[in-house]
């Protein structure tokens, strides 16, 4: 299927909007499409334009009313939405997650005997430091 700019001069037929599905009829050859050059057309032949109009009618009136009960909807609960998204960003501010990226934390805790191994041992190079240092001193 050829793709046809808006602005151009075209033959006589049917044109289908790719962007608003709107079907524009051009009576004579050399009439210009309607819209910008980013508008895109497909040339529709007669019979299926003539069976692709009562369909796109249909479409539009089977989804119009939700149409319009999602505008509603969205007309009425913004505002409330808005209300809720400015304290939950303010709570969001005030608040310090628990975890820090990048850390591993399938790794489990480590136990109290670890911690006092590693206190005993670090005290012990301590001491053995003083000591190396004090026969220093002496000499």
């Amino acid at each position: 299927m050829k793709t046809i700019d808006g602005g151009s001069a075209v033959k006589g037929g049917y044109y289908l909007s790719k962007s608003n599905w709107e079907i524009f009829p051009i009576a004579r050859d050399g009439q210009t499409l309607p819209g910008p050059a980013s508008e895109h057309y497909v040339q529709v032949p007669t019979a299926a334009a003539l069976a692709l109009m009562p369909v796109l009618g249909g479409l539009m009136v089977v989804f119009l009313p939700f149409i319009g009960l999602y505008m509603t909807g969205k007309a009425v609960l913004s505002p409330v939405g808005k209300m809720f998204s400015r304290s939950a960003q303010d709570l969001g501010a005030t608040i310090t997650p628990g975890w820090a990226p990048g850390a591993a934390h399938f790794t489990g805790k480590a136990s109290d005997e670890k911690k006092v191994d590693a206190e005993t041992a670090g005290q012990a190079k301590l001491e053995e430091l003083a000591r190396e240092v004090e026969e220093k001193r002496k000499t």
